[in-house]
């Protein structure tokens, strides 16, 4: 048996806590999840919502958004053996496959990249991570696999 939760927030920062929370709380009752593994969730959403804000906040600066446009969805599917999160914004669109590569944790000049460890912070944190880019925004898909606790 699957559920669906969603939720639709503004893009602004503030929200971003209600984001981390209706996350948690679905995830946290079936399929169970330890507490590290909805840690690593609740940080890829947060990270997923607040490229999602940085997005809107770049679009409007160069064309008003339509009505509603300036929203980001939260999709929570949830099935017995995995938690599937989609965070989709109507921000413009970006290549992931075009961010440049950070220099290795253990490099002294890594210290030199103030931003944009969202994305590897996700990549490393999720099971499965998937970018639909398009003209009208991006839809990342985050999936966290159940395990036997």
């Amino acid at each position: 048996m699957s559920e669906v939760v969603e939720l639709e927030i503004p893009a602004r920062p503030e929200f971003l806590s209600l984001a981390r929370l209706l996350v948690t709380a679905a995830a946290a009752h079936d399929p169970l999840f330890p507490e590290d593994r909805l840690d690593d969730l609740r940080l890829s959403v947060s990270e997923a919502c607040t490229n999602a804000i940085e997005a809107h906040t770049a679009a409007a600066v160069e064309e008003p958004a339509d009505e509603g446009a300036d929203s980001i969805r939260i999709r929570c599917l949830l099935d017995t053996e995995r938690v599937a999160v989609e965070v989709t914004d109507h921000g413009g669109g970006f290549d992931p496959g075009a961010l440049a590569a950070h220099p290795p944790v253990t490099d002294p000049a890594r210290l030199d990249f103030e931003r944009g460890l969202g994305i590897p912070l996700i990549r490393i944190l999720t099971d499965e991570v998937e970018f639909r880019p398009s003209p009208q925004g991006t839809m990342v898909r985050m999936v966290l696999h159940a395990v036997s606790i």
